[in-house]
């Protein structure tokens, strides 16, 4: 265990599943419980693209009924981190 995994908190349920999803979504070499929920999705953090976050907006779109479009203002708010992704999917769930 990374110092990092030591000082993460566990996710929740919500979170979890997304991480999931993520993983699954895009083939990642990793567990869903190693993505910390306040790491950034992209750049330094996980390292993720805008190619994955088309991706991860039509697997959302498809799993729980949220519409994530490419040209909304706060998309670099919401794609954040699995935090904040998951808040704003648990906001907008149909």
């Amino acid at each position: 265990m990374t110092d990092s995994q030591a000082n993460q908190l566990p996710l929740t349920a919500d979170e979890r599943a997304l991480a999931s999803l993520i993983v699954e979504t895009l083939n990642l070499d990793m567990a869903p419980g190693d993505i910390d929920a306040q790491t950034p999705l992209f750049g330094e953090g996980l390292g993720l693209d805008s190619i994955d976050m088309l991706e991860i907006s039509l697997a959302v779109s498809q799993s729980y009924g949220v519409k994530l479009r490419a040209d909304d203002s706060e998309n670099h708010r919401i794609f954040s981190s699995l935090a904040s992704l998951n808040e704003y999917i648990q906001q907008h769930r149909s």
